[in-house]
This record gives structure tokens, sequence and C-alpha cells, in this order.
């Protein structure tokens, strides 16, 4: 994805490891209080203007508060937009530096990302290129600019922060119709992987990356191998793959025989990769593959979803 660079971190935050993945843990919500408010003073300090995106643009519009079960903190900002640059998106992460923030940045085409942890709490500051009118936000989701360009504020934590203008709609493009009925992880990846699928990308963007049940050795660079909770090699399961740091589209194809899927991957970056067979579905926010290896997906019946980096690379 974007040149093969990473855009969203590896987690470091607090972890529960089973079956060589990670399963994410809430976050301390007084530390994240705090951690907000802090990156507040130095961004407007700085004279950078930022807004709340994702859950904590959800929990502050719907709840009022953080979603209890969140496990960082999400704001965002846009290149071209209140006078942002990407030299001021450096030179402001060499600020939260001095400020005792662990601050690293992450580049690709559709962002650049500076990765903030501070007192065991995470938070993402993306700072959004302008696409066609569009910019793109995890996983891959089209978001009109036109929502960045006059922000509302909102009253949060007891001080003011911007956020989408509607924020309603902001949120109906990124959670799907039903953003206002909480879920947890497994309840509202299909509704986000649907607005995956339903994005208008350049043409172009679809011969990025390819899926297949047969293996076509002059393009296919690895393959994925779908195995039951038996560990048994699944036929016909469906598997749905995109990249999150290039416009590839949402490409699915169906397992063969001896379980298989094979892909060409545009780089080694972040992925979505979803499974589903029979009673079985599993949507995986945030796995990072790499061209020329290949995986093994098995469900984890202690943690049916929720995981990162789940899928194993089989020995060579």
């Amino acid at each position: 994805m974007r040149r093969g660079v990473f855009t969203q971190r590896r987690p470091y935050r607090s972890l529960s490891m089973t079956m060589q993945h990670t399963v994410f843990e809430p976050m301390d919500m007084a530390h994240a209080e705090a951690l907000l408010k802090e990156a507040r003073h130095i961004l407007d300090r700085l004279g950078l203007v930022f807004f709340l995106r994702h859950g904590t643009c959800l929990g502050a519009v719907r709840d009022g508060a953080f979603i209890e079960w969140d496990d960082d903190l999400d704001i965002g900002s846009v290149i071209g937009l209140h006078g942002l640059t990407e030299e001021l998106v450096h030179s402001a992460a060499d600020v939260f530096r001095e400020h005792g923030f662990d601050a690293r940045i992450k580049e690709n085409e559709l962002n650049l990302s500076v990765d903030l942890e501070k007192s065991g709490t995470e938070m993402d500051w993306t700072c959004y290129r302008i696409i066609d009118d569009s910019i793109y936000q995890w996983p891959v989701v089209q978001i009109p600019v036109s929502l960045h360009e006059e922000l509302k504020e909102i009253d949060f934590l007891g001080e003011k922060f911007f956020v989408p203008n509607p924020p309603e709609e902001y949120l109906r493009l990124k959670y799907g119709p039903e953003w206002m009925i909480p879920k947890r992880a497994g309840g509202f990846e299909q509704e986000v992987l649907n607005l995956m699928a339903q994005a208008t990308l350049p043409p172009a963007s679809q011969e990025v990356m390819a899926l297949a049940s047969e293996l076509e050795p002059q393009w296919h660079t690895g393959s994925l191998k779908v195995l039951d909770g038996e560990s048994r090699p699944v036929e016909g399961a469906e598997v749905s793959l995109a990249a999150t740091t290039v416009l590839t589209g949402l490409h699915t194809s169906s397992t063969n025989t001896d379980g298989y899927v094979y892909f060409s991957l545009p780089g080694e970056a972040g992925y979505v990769v979803a499974v589903q067979y029979g009673d079985h579905k599993e949507i995986l926010y945030v796995e990072h593959l790499k061209p020329g290896v290949d995986y093994v997906y098995k469900p984890d019946p202690q943690n049916p979803s929720g995981r990162a980096d789940a899928l194993i690379a089989e020995p060579v």
C-alpha cells in the first residue's frame, strides 16, 4: 500500500496475546481525556486546525463521552485546508516530542499519519490528502472533503472541539445508517466493508491488486489458506481483501478445494481481510501483509472478533 509504507501503527497499547494475534484493550479514559486536551492546547498554540474523527467523533456526538471500549484517540486534519502543509505537520510532531510524546510519522499516498503516545495512551493524528474532492478514512472509506471545510464546534469534555460538518452525515458515511446504535467490535465492521465496496474509485485502482481462487504464477505473489476450527481446509469460503494505504477497491473471491485464494498485493502495508463460511464470519481490520508470503487463517473461539495481525505466515 502507499508505496509499501505502513500508515497504521503496529499496536503497542495494552494487549493480550492469543494464538499469535493481538486483541486490543480499552484505553484508560482519564488518561485519554488529559491527552486529548493536551493535544488540543498544543495544536491551538501552533494555529493548526484539527477535528475529532472515527470513534472519538462518534462517542462525542452520539454519547457526549468516549466509547467505553475504544482503544485509542482519533483526530484528523486535511492537508491543503485551513493552511495546513506537510512541513507544518512535521514541525508539530517535533513540538509534541518536546512535550513528552512519542511521535512517529508514517506517510503514504492517502495521508500523513502522526502516531502519538504518552502515559500508555495512543492518539492517531491523521492528516489526509485530498483526492478528487474526497479524503479516504480508515479503512479506505470515501468522505467528501467538503465536510471538513467549515467544521462544526461542539462541547466535549468541558471544552470546545471541531467535528466534520454536519457530523451526522460524516458518521453515516463512516459507519453506515445505524451509527446511532452502539456496536462493539464485530457489530459494525460489515457496514464499513459495505461502504468501502460502494466507494467511487479511479478505474486504474482496480488493477493495483488481484485476488482469485486459481493460481496464476505470473501475477499472484502470495496466498491465504482458510482453515476451520479443526484445522481443516475450507472450500468455498468467501474472502474479501482491501488495502488501507492505497486505492485498490474491495476484492472478493472464494477458496478452492484446498482452501486457498491467491493474491497480488501492491506492497507491504496494512490490509482489511474478511473471511466467511457457513455461520462463521470475521473481519480483520488490521492485518500487516507483504507480497511473497503465504498466510493461514484460523478462527479463535475465544476471540471471535476484534483481532489484529491474526493471519499466520506459512512456514517455508
